[in-house]
């Protein structure tokens, strides 16, 4: 019997993995207690049916499913796709995940998707209108729904206010919640030569819901890009460590969306998650 991920801030340490279609037959085939839950994009199955609808069904039979998207475009200016917002809201249903999910950024214009995550201003104006479009899109979800801390590469001249400081601007206006992404805190504090501790201990932890952990590419000395398809860097897990210790127990979520490794090599990377997690709480997530 699968276990159930409590609605809203989980009461208990879980560990979880990206669903992916490469990933199917080894996720199926996973003995008991290694996974706890698996993390899917809905805009990959709403609408779609066959053979991966089946799959889809055989690894939730299995699995408690949690929700992540990628093309609400919060930060953006073109108005918000109520259609999309619907679609989530029945798949969310259907799933039963504990909440949604997505990014704090802007992603499509008045005509397209740009299948990018591109950051915002970090400005009073515009913590103010992704706040806006947050306590939108929430008040037509049936579950809560958390925003994600994003990577970046560049800043906006016409930024005011830091990282930690717009996250907490957007969510306390919106009285959202936080998908918190310690790898994308490295990756920002590497690009930019802060401390990642430092912008961690200023995110608004006591928000989060869920943890995101993943790899990154080194392009050059001076600049790490967030992949999804690299091992997790050694600087992650005293940051996951350290962020636990803030959030409580939560969800937390290992990604990897390309270039796989094996599938030992990914246990592994699961199994230090645990580790981390019994070191912080004393406890086995609950199956």
């Amino acid at each position: 019997m699968k276990h159930q991920l409590a609605p809203g801030r989980s009461a208990r340490f879980a560990v979880g993995l990206g669903y992916r279609r490469e990933l199917h037959d080894e996720i199926l085939g996973a003995p008991d207690g290694l996974i706890d839950f698996l993390e899917l994009a809905p805009e990959n199955y709403v609408h779609h049916g066959g053979e991966w609808e089946r799959k889809l069904s055989l690894a939730s039979a299995r699995y408690p499913l949690l929700t992540h998207g990628f093309s609400l475009s919060l930060g953006g200016n073109a108005p918000l796709d109520r259609r999309l917002i619907a679609d989530l809201g029945a798949f969310a249903e259907k799933t039963g995940t504990p909440h949604h999910s997505d990014h704090a950024c802007w992603s499509s214009g008045e005509s397209a998707h740009l299948h990018e995550l591109l950051p915002v201003p970090f400005t009073k104006e515009g913590a103010r209108h992704m706040a806006s479009r947050v306590r939108d899109v929430a008040s037509a979800l049936p579950v809560r729904f958390a925003v994600e801390n994003v990577s970046s590469y560049a800043r906006y001249p016409e930024s005011t206010l830091s990282e930690p400081d717009f996250m907490t601007e957007v969510l306390s206006q919106a009285d959202g919640w936080l998908l918190l992404d310690v790898n994308n805190i490295l990756v920002n504090a590497l690009n930019f030569k802060l401390d990642p501790f430092e912008l961690l201990a200023r995110m608004p932890c006591e928000r989060a819901v869920q943890i995101h952990v993943a790899g990154f590419w080194r392009d050059s000395e001076d600049l790490v890009i967030d992949t999804h398809g690299e091992a997790v860097d050694a600087r992650v897990w005293p940051l996951l460590e350290e962020a636990l210790r803030r959030t409580g127990p939560v969800p937390v979520l290992l990604e990897r969306d390309h270039n796989f490794p094996s599938f030992s090599e990914l246990s592994q990377e699961i199994g230090a998650i645990r580790a981390i997690g019994r070191r912080v709480f004393g406890e086995e997530p609950a199956t």
